[in-house]
């Protein structure tokens, strides 16, 4: 879509009455940034930046028919450029659904040739294989047939690989009750496959409240972490295992980070923070301390040897202090982590254990 008119080549039929082409663009940026949908926005020319900041700053409320007419216009406008990169229009629309609007995806879904034509198959044989495994394990077995049948037989092959074995014993066996199920049967179970797994359900959170809470106790204070994952423990032992396993705190770096990665972690950490953080963990806990060990381990002995000494001549360390330096250790960690810079080991897996 063109914010200016002239700086693309879209066609000019995006004409809804009393409203510019510049108008419309912002309406339809607001709609996908009010579903919380992320726009690589700096993309755009500085100039269609300032352009799109004026509209959307001239914006006040705009009526639901407009807002339909809009999104209508915009759709028509899709097709009419030809997103067929993944070989198709609809392909191209089953690519963006799960990335604009729920408003503008079902409009877009709703002019799926497929759908219009009414065999929403074509739209099920689209969904990843991870989103038709789910349909193999909530779904009733004859469903499941009938959709590994009307799926491409390399893509059933897969399917059925993932399938629990007990399932998928089931399943096979139910093909062979399908051959006189009527064209209308399948046709309203694929309508009703394309209604239920179309498009993910609307969650109020991005991540998961095993993230969620990790992300949180790692930010706290020992004390505070520790009493909440007792707690929690108590209450579900499972959830308490997993956000144990999503906190990343100093005397986890012995268990988790590479010995190859250590130097990297800890070269953007202040000299001073990083003796202070050896001094207190040498004199905390086993685990504390082999951590330190770990980091002093993991570098070239003259850098270990100074760090050893000057954390020695540091002495005590209050506890504010202590907690301060390692969290600004830790922190590094995650921030390489989140960047995909390095990668953690997992406890769990003896494999990844040295």
């Amino acid at each position: 879509m063109s914010l200016d008119g002239g700086m693309n080549s879209a066609p000019a039929s995006f004409n809804t009455p009393t409203l510019t082409r510049r108008r419309k663009a912002a309406m339809v940026v607001q709609m996908l940034i009010g579903d919380g949908t992320a726009l690589s926005l700096d993309q755009l020319p500085e100039q269609l930046q300032l352009i799109l900041t004026r509209e959307l700053g001239a914006l006040r409320r705009v009526d639901r028919d407009t807002v339909a007419a809009v999104a209508d216009e915009f759709a028509k406008e899709l097709e009419a450029v030809g997103l067929t990169a993944p070989g198709s229009h609809d392909g191209a629309v089953s690519v963006l659904a799960d990335h604009l609007s729920p408003l503008l995806a079902d409009r877009l879904r709703s002019q799926l040739a497929s759908v219009r034509n009414g065999d929403h198959w074509p739209f099920i044989n689209g969904l990843s294989t991870k989103q038709i495994i789910a349909i193999m394990q909530a779904e009733s077995i004859a469903v499941c047939a009938i959709t590994l049948s009307k799926l491409p037989v390399s893509k059933a092959a897969e399917v059925l690989s993932q399938t629990p074995g007990e399932r998928a014993r089931r399943i096979t066996y139910a093909m062979s009750q399908t051959a006189n199920v009527s064209p209308e049967t399948v046709r309203r179970i694929g309508a009703a496959l394309a209604k239920d797994y179309g498009h993910p359900p609307s969650v109020a959170f991005d991540r998961a409240p095993v993230q969620r809470l990790g992300a949180i106790l790692n930010s706290t204070v020992s004390d505070t972490r520790e009493d909440v994952l007792d707690g929690l423990g108590v209450e579900d032992p499972d959830f308490a295992r997993d956000v144990r396993k999503a906190i990343f705190t100093f005397k986890d770096i012995a268990l988790r980070v590479k010995p190859t990665d250590v130097s990297s972690c800890i070269r953007s950490v202040d000299a001073t923070i990083l003796t202070t953080a050896i001094a207190a963990a040498l004199a905390l806990d086993d685990a504390h301390v082999a951590s330190a060990e770990f980091i002093l381990g993991s570098i070239s002995q003259r850098m270990a040897g100074q760090l050893r000494e000057d954390a020695n001549e540091r002495g005590p360390v209050r506890k504010v202090d202590a907690e301060s330096a390692m969290s600004e250790i830790t922190k590094a960690i995650r921030e390489m982590v989140d960047g995909g810079v390095i990668t953690l080991r997992d406890p769990d897996d003896e494999d990844q254990m040295p």
